[in-house]
Parts: C-alpha cells; structure tokens; sequence
C-alpha cells in the first residue's frame, strides 16, 4: 500500500512545483497519472506484478509525473530509479532541465546523473597502444594498417587528456572520429581492470564510481539491455532494487531485438582467429606460472577446430552463389531453418567457440593473478590486458552468432531469423547474421518477473486505439496483472486543428501518384507561412523536389543538405523573420521533432507510413505469421502504420495555443477497410475531406 507519509509528500511537491510554473495549469490527466504510478509501484493492485503502462497525449506532463510518482516512493523504500530513454534529446532535457528543477521544488535529498556505457569512455591503454612504438601490439591492436594521418588524430586526443582539455568521453570530443577508430579505443569490459595501475583512475571507473552515488539514473535502452543480458545488477542497480521508468517505450520491441542479434563475417573471423592464436603465445611466453600451459594449449585446439569448421562453411557458400543472386546479395533461410550442410559445422563450431571464450577467460585470470604478484613488469602489463581483453571480447561476439545460428527453435514460439549476406572486395567473405524475431519472452524472463517495479510511457503506445499490438510485442498481457492508462491529451484539436484528406486522382501505388502528389503539395503550401512535409522515402522527397522547386517562390529546406540542428535554426529564423519557411523530411523527422506556435501550422503528410518488409527479420516475422494462419499486413503492418500516423500528425500541435491543418494526401484512408480506423484512432481533429 502506498503510504500515508508518501500521498502527504507528493501532494505537498505537486503544490510546490505548481506554485514555482508560471501560468501551470493542474490538470486532472498529471494527476492521475502520478496516482497511479506511485499506487502500482506501491503494489496496491497487484504485489507480483508492478507494472504499469501509460500513453500520455501531449501537454499531459509525463516527465515530470513520472518523476513524482516515482522519486519521493523510492527514496522511501530505498529503491535506485532508473530511467530509459531512447533519445540523447530526451536524456538532455532530464539531465539539464526537469530533474535539477524537480529537485529545487521537491526539497528531497536525491543525487541523480547520466550513466553512460562503457564503448563512451576512451581506454587509455588502448590508445597508447595504438600509437606506441611496440610494431607488435600494434598490428595486434589495428584492425586494417593505419595511415599516418589516424595516428596523428589519436595522438592529440592522448594529448588533449593529459593537459586536461577532454575528459575522454566520445560525447565532449570537438572534432568527430570515425566510427571504427573510436571503436578501436573505447573501453571494454574484458581489458579495463582495476588492478592495472593505468585503469585506477580511467575515464570510465570515475564516471562508475560516481554513480554508485546516485538515487536517480538516466540511461539509454541499449544501456539498459547490455545490463539486463549479463542479469541485471552489473552496470545498473539490481533489478530487484529499482523502479525502472522506460520513456519512448514505443522503441523498446526494437531496440531489444536489435540487442540480441548477432553477427559476423567468416573469413574475416579465420584472419583474427590466427591473430589470436598469436596473442595466446605471447601471454604463454609472459606468464612464467605453469598454470597456464594447459588453457593456452586447449584454447589452441579450439582455435584449429574453429578454423577448420569456418573453412568447411566458406566451402559450401562458394558452392551455392546462386542463392545470393538477388538485390540485396542475400540468402535468407525459410523460417529460419539452415541447410543441413550447415548443421553438424554450425554445432561445431558453438562447441568449439564456447569451450574458447571459457579457456581464454581462464588465461585472462592467471594473468590478473600474475599482475597482481607483480610477476609482469607495469608495462607489458597494461598490453597484455588490452589485447587479451580486445581478443576476448570479439571470440566472446562470434560464439554468440554461432549458439544463435545453431540452436533449435521452440515449437512454441517464433523462429530466429538466419541469414547470409555475400560480400565482395578483395576476397570473397559472407556477414553471417541471427535475430529474434519476438522478444516477449525474453523482456519477461529479464526484467517483467524481476524489477521491484516498471513504468513504461510514451505518448504514442496504442495501434488503432488499442494496447494490444504494444503488449504482444514486448511480451505483456493484458490480463497479466500490469495496468494500463490512455490518457488523452488536454489540448483543443477540434478547434485548434483540421484533418484534411483532399481529393486525389491516383493512389500511392500509381505511377503518375509523385506528379500529383507535387501538384497538391504546390496549392497546399501557397501563403501558407510555415510548413513541414513528411515523405515515406527519400527517393519520392527527392523526385517531388525536382517536379517543385522551380514553381514555388519559398526555398525549400531539405532534410539531409544540412545537419537537423542548422535546419531547423534556418527554419526558425525564417518564420521569425515573417518569411515564408518550407522543410521536406522523412520519416525520422515525423518523431522528435518539436515546432511550436507559428514554426508549424501546415503539416503535411504524403502517404500512409506503411513499412515494407524489406529487412531479413521483417520478412521471418511475416513469413511466421502466415504459417500460424494471420494476415502480417493486419496483424504488422497497419498497426505499426497507426502508430507511425498518430506519431506525423502529432508534430502539428505542441503546446495549448497553437493551431493548424494536416492535410494527409492518400486517398487509402478513404478507399480501403482499414482506413477508418487510422482515422479514429489520430486525434480529434476536425476534418475535411473532400
């Protein structure tokens, strides 16, 4: 039950914040919505099964509800409160904004920060590795040789940290690195270890010890997951010791599919395997302890079994080109069921990968022990551990591929999805890639039956009114125990907003459909002051680009010609300046983005966001809903539409007073069955349809 002590407290902070906003208006939606946060972490509907699942419309407050309904109950009941966001736009404004005011108001006694994962921090050693004079640990360290020019970068960023001008985050760095070298240097669990002196005070431990601090933690889905998978309590708080509020929940089904993926190229893991066989001689010939001689000689016979399976599988795709003569070079297996050629090496090689990381894993212990006694000399030390940990961590990866690629599928739920891309270049290599195609049992067994407590939100959860295509994907019920609020947004649509569906002559699907769809959008942004148009692909933005730019007066802002941030600058200057502004995006522009007041009162919307399921996981996951009898367009397709529509639409009214018109231009919603329910389930705009 929540406590008497608790209500008192969130009221009296409710009252506090209320008086500190000026023109707050309270409203009953926040206010429940608190209520009922705190009442299920409480455990006051269910003990067992403290979640809650909340679409709050815009203008509703959620931020800052879920912060009153979770921060005073769990410094009470001595809970960690972990947030997740999908977006660093989201982690900025809590970080910077609505925490340091919730704790100016709330007068409780809480620390909060933002966690970052490890691949954020730099690795000293790494880095000087890298750019050190040992030839031999450099190779090791460099995946392709390195020009002179990336040495010289990385030696201003070992430069830059030690005159204290970067505190070796990737998030502060003044000028970008490439994706592969920062990768090359970040942190990793395996080779950043206390007991090397040159770790004790890394960028990386100081931030961890920080945050041991903390009562409120911010972090990003992916970190979330990276702590649920090695079960939770490693990076985060344990489970059982926190309330966890997932915001942008609408992104979690992806985000932990994309977690649990594996993937990795064949020959190229038959180069590093011989780069490891290497490694494990050097630390053979620097340990002097007896110990070791056993692991590095079964690690050995694990590497040539590896080697030798890799090369059998190699073998057979040469043979079978044919099946990579498509578009996309790719060979997608059948519910996800390999060749049978593929069995017997895929197993071997699961065997052969797992029995490694473990004997590699014991060879990085005997190492720690001989560092410890001070048997290895400080800086042959700081290599060995990098390079052992950095071999580690990729045998660690392919042994993860090769279990998912070879495991057998519960008849009870769907197939992985398994597939097989051809690459061309110097040598002919093959990216062998596994995925989970559902991911309900896996977010069960990880963190529904263990979280002291979970509060999912976003302001778009529902597909066509409905939670259940949201509670299917994420593996929640809606008989389960978890609550669930659809809270609608206070805002005035119908007199604020008009849903405009113009006549048109074709459909999407028609060839001439870009010509009218130029022709419509031409009428539709004449004296019209401030509009955004959102395409379902950059091809048609482009083409319809090329039929408008040379018939209108106004210059278009094109998503892509610049960066976000400088676009929208550009935009906002305009409108400011009385001058008429026009953006042409795409589908990331239809989430996220926030044009208040005059920056947008013409929204426009091309064509229905219908995905097609070009991806190999899209494709299992139709193909498997076919096989059990449903329709992957009803049951996929168009409920992910209707969120993906509600989401465009809602970048039209952002505060209480603004207005505008969203015109959507495909007649879809008028012709074809499904169309009214796209239509009832966007917001109550009043419409105009021709």
């Amino acid at each position: 039950m929540l406590a008497d002590k608790v209500k008192t407290q969130i009221r009296a902070i409710y009252k506090d914040i209320a008086a500190a906003l000026p023109n707050f208006v309270s409203r009953r939606e926040q206010n429940y919505m608190v209520a009922e946060i705190s009442k299920t972490l409480a455990g006051e509907y269910d003990k067992h099964r403290r979640i809650v699942v909340v679409e709050a419309g815009t203008g509703i407050g959620k931020s800052l509800s879920y912060l009153l309904g979770t921060i005073p109950l769990g410094l009470v009941q001595k809970k960690k409160v972990v947030i997740a966001t999908a977006t660093v736009a989201l982690q900025e404004q809590l970080l910077h904004k609505d925490l340091p005011f919730f704790l100016a108001q709330s007068e409780l006694n809480f620390k909060f920060g933002l966690v970052k994962g490890r691949q954020r921090y730099v690795c000293l050693s790494k880095l000087e590795m890298m750019i050190g004079s040992d030839s031999g640990a450099q190779v090791a360290m460099w995946q392709t040789k390195p020009d002179q020019s990336q040495i010289d970068l990385l030696q201003s960023l070992l430069k830059d940290f030690h005159e204290g001008k970067w505190n070796g985050e990737i998030d502060t760095l003044t000028k970008p690195i490439p994706d592969h070298l920062w990768q090359q240097i970040s942190s990793d669990k395996h080779s950043c270890h206390r007991q090397v002196a040159a770790h004790r005070l890394c960028p990386f431990h100081g931030a961890r010890d920080e945050m041991d601090t903390w009562d409120v933690l911010i972090v990003n889905h992916s970190l979330l997951f990276a702590d649920l998978e090695l079960g939770g309590g490693v990076i985060l708080p344990d489970p059982e010791e926190a309330y966890y509020v997932i915001d942008e929940a609408h992104h979690l089904p992806l985000v932990a599919r994309d977690f649990s993926s594996a993937q990795a190229t064949l020959r190229g893991t038959i180069d590093w395997l011989e780069k490891l066989n290497k490694t494990v001689s050097k630390l053979q010939n620097q340990i002097k302890s007896d110990q070791i001689i056993s692991p590095a000689q079964n690690i050995m016979d694990h590497i040539s079994e590896m080697v030798s399976a890799s090369n059998l599988v190699a073998q057979f795709l040469d043979t079978q080109l044919k099946q990579f003569d498509n578009p996309e070079s790719r060979w997608r297996f059948e519910h996800g069921k390999i060749p049978q050629s593929l069995v017997i090496p895929a197993e071997n090689l699961t065997s052969s990968s797992n029995s490694a990381v473990k004997q590699l894993g014991k060879i990085q212990s005997i190492l720690s022990e001989a560092i410890k006694d001070g048997d290895i000399p400080k800086h042959q030390a700081e290599q060995l551990v990098t390079e052992a940990g950095f071999m580690l961590q990729r045998l660690e990866n392919t042994a993860k591929l090769w279990k998912s690629i070879a495991k057998e599928d519960s008849a009870k739920g769907a197939p992985s999805a398994r597939w097989i891309e051809l690459l061309t270049g110097k040598q002919t290599d093959y990216l062998l890639q596994a995925s989970p195609i559902e991911v309900g049992f896996m977010l069960e067994h990880m963190l529904w039956q263990k979280a002291a407590g979970v509060v999912l939100c976003s302001a778009t959860l529902r597909a066509l009114n409905k939670f259940d295509h949201f509670c299917h994907q994420v593996g929640l019920s809606l008989q389960d125990g978890s609550r669930y609020l659809a809270l609608q947004s206070p805002f005035d649509y119908e007199n604020n907003g008009t849903l405009f569906i113009p006549h048109m002559k074709t459909e999407p699907t028609h060839d001439l459909f870009t010509e009218e769809l130029a022709e419509k959008i031409i009428k539709l942004i004449e004296g019209e002051m401030a509009t955004l148009v959102l395409f379902a692909s950059y091809w048609q933005m482009d083409k319809t680009l090329e039929l408008v730019e040379s018939k209108v007066k106004v210059p278009i802002l094109v998503q892509g010609t610049q960066p976000r941030q400088q676009l929208l600058k550009t935009h906002t200057e305009r409108c400011d300046d009385q001058l008429p502004s026009v953006i042409f995006g795409t589908g990331s522009f239809s989430e996220g983005l926030d044009l208040p007041g005059d920056y947008l009162t013409n929204l426009i919307v091309t064509k229905l966001p219908f995905a097609v399921p070009t991806s190999p996981v899209e494709q299992a996951h139709a193909e498997y809903i076919k096989l059990k009898g449903g329709n992957p367009f009803m049951q996929l397709t168009v409920p992910d539409a209707s969120r993906k529509l509600i989401q465009s639409c809602g970048r039209l009214l952002r505060k209480e007073q603004d207005y505008g018109r969203v015109a959507i231009l495909d007649r879809r919603l008028i012709t074809k069955r499904y169309g009214k329910s796209l239509i009832d389930a966007l917001p109550p705009f009043r419409k105009v349809i021709e």
